[in-house]
């Protein structure tokens, strides 16, 4: 991306698609994980930040709401539940690290937790459909009055998917602002230290939005 290039501001949404693939228990689950597309794990991780979750707002992920709610394994779902995606950098390393949780867990006990009939988990995978907002940004200093004013959806695109999309597993922002040979640096060290996973899109827009005005007003950029 070369020096002077506007940012292309977009929002996005993600539909759920049925798989057909389902797990009556702990084992089945194992099972699943170890060849479900990518898009299923993805999904599940990341897809409930888009939309508003009213129940086991512990537990981030819809493996360890599964594994509290109808295997009744607090201790899986908590030891679930501590998996950030976002420390991972790919879905591959990070299906190994459920896998092992989950195997680790089955070691741990004779029994295998099934679920009741009816209670199966069902994988879904995630189809993202992108928008172009119309909004373009022509200076970094711009974001100091953009951000604030984004939706959630553009958060999570430019933040969060693009983890996925880019080559150096880096957010929209960072990427672009790499752009003006180094003077940028010490900001894009910040928002890349933001964690997306253990928050809210709300909260995630917020801090962004800080770390800019941060480094825009504060500095009198």
């Amino acid at each position: 991306m070369s020096h002077g290039e506007e940012f292309k501001v977009m929002d996005c949404a993600l539909i759920s698609i049925s798989t057909g693939e389902q797990a009556q228990n702990l084992r089945e689950l194992r099972d699943r994980l170890k060849t479900t597309h990518p898009g299923c794990i993805y999904y599940h991780f990341w897809a409930n930040l888009l939309g508003p979750r009213f129940d086991d707002p512990e537990f981030q992920n819809d493996f360890a709401v599964w594994s509290w709610r109808y295997l009744h394994d607090k201790k899986l779902a908590e030891q679930l539940s501590l998996i950030d995606p976002a420390a991972y950098m790919d879905i591959e390393e990070l299906r190994r690290e459920i896998i092992e949780v989950i195997e680790q867990r089955l070691s741990e006990s004779e029994i295998v937790p099934w679920a009741r009939t009816g209670d199966q988990f069902y994988f879904k995978r995630s189809q993202i459909v992108i928008f172009d907002t119309g909004i373009r940004v022509r200076e970094p200093k711009e974001f100091v009055d953009v951000i604030p004013r984004l939706s959630l959806g553009t958060i999570f695109y430019h933040f969060i998917d693009a983890r996925r999309r880019t080559e150096n597993g880096k957010n929209d922002f960072s990427t672009w602002l790499g752009a003006y040979a180094g003077e940028y640096d010490g900001l894009i060290r910040v928002l890349d230290d933001i964690d997306p996973y253990f928050t809210t899109l709300s909260d995630l827009r917020r801090e962004i939005a800080d770390v800019f005005d941060g480094s825009f007003l504060t500095n009198g950029g």
